[in-house]
């Protein structure tokens, strides 16, 4: 699969998005910053990737949190995943959280996030007065026990 991407900042380029290991799922998203960005405990901040993509119809980029700065930093995703649709050409940006105790700043070219590309199907929804029983039924949250 081939997916175009083009560089929105010329003035500050970093890398380009990649998979760091040939077993990676997702690529590695850079932040794209004229200025360091601090995130102080708690609270929550786009950051720019610089870079705008164009995914294949049938297509998502879902933007998720990288592993190692949520377990060493405490930084996350607020909306994770979030999705890069097909037809979206705007710039990527990354709604990075604070989670930690402490300050963290986030400097240009830092790995911020990654991108897992995945299929998406569109469901075919018909309105019916009964759905079809199951043995669950409309149990909810805990229904199953601990």
């Amino acid at each position: 699969m081939k997916i175009y991407i083009r560089r929105l900042k010329k003035e500050h380029p970093v890398s380009m998005p990649r998979y760091m290991t040939k077993g990676a799922s997702g690529m590695d998203l850079f932040a794209s910053l004229e200025n360091e960005i601090t995130l102080n405990p708690g609270e929550r901040k786009l950051i720019p990737t610089g870079i705008a993509v164009a995914i294949p119809m049938g297509f998502e980029g879902q933007i998720r949190p990288r592993s190692g700065l949520a377990i060493q930093k405490g930084i996350g995703i607020v909306n994770g995943p979030g999705t890069i649709d097909s037809d979206y050409r705007g710039e990527i940006g990354v709604l990075l959280i604070n989670f930690g105790k402490d300050p963290y700043t986030i400097r240009n070219g830092e790995r911020i996030a990654q991108m897992v590309i995945s299929q998406v199907f569109h469901a075919h929804l018909e309105e019916v007065d009964d759905l079809p029983s199951t043995q669950r039924q409309g149990g909810g949250f805990g229904h199953t026990g601990i």
